[in-house]
């Protein structure tokens, strides 16, 4: 199995190879960590890592987020949903599950492998769930309301592993 901090370095250095800047980064989330990528940078983050999507209908409103999750072997994100956002992943390395529901309830899964995507609705109920090693998405946040962004206060938390 990867270190964490290995892990992190290979994504930072991914990022730098396509010249995507990194403006934040947390390696303490309890599940794995994150990097945020330059919003200005949302054009070409989508055409690497979403060539397939049209970037004009990506935008739901004007502004667009792009992060690279990084979620630790066996760990699981919250059973969430967000008010103000509606999300697209793609898995860019190892491999990833993804549950969804469109109510409160946890159903069933499905794999995300290196090249696989999903996109959830605003609204839609989901969890990141890290398998045998670590697994590396894509994301690219779609705020639904310009005026008032999404950020990460804009999670409600249905179940949560780490107590939050």
């Amino acid at each position: 199995m990867k270190e964490k901090n290995s892990v992190f370095k290979q994504a930072e250095e991914l990022m730098d190879s396509f010249g995507f800047t990194i403006v934040k980064q947390d390696r303490e989330r309890p599940w794995g960590g994150f990097l945020v990528i330059e919003e200005s940078q949302a054009p070409q983050f989508a055409k690497q890592f979403f060539p397939e999507e049209d970037f004009e209908s990506l935008k739901i409103s004007e502004k667009l987020s792009p992060k690279i999750l990084l979620v630790a072997p066996g760990k699981r994100l919250s059973w969430q949903y967000h008010f103000r956002r509606a999300e697209i992943w793609r898995c860019i390395d190892g491999a990833v599950a993804v549950a969804t529901s469109l109510t409160d309830e946890e159903s069933g899964r499905v794999i995300l492998k290196v090249g696989d995507k999903i996109k959830l609705q605003q609204g839609e109920r989901h969890r990141l769930i890290g398998l045998e090693d670590w697994g590396v998405v894509a994301e690219i946040w779609q705020h639904t309301d310009a005026s008032h962004p999404s950020d990460e206060d804009d999670i409600v938390r249905l179940q949560d592993d780490f107590g939050r």
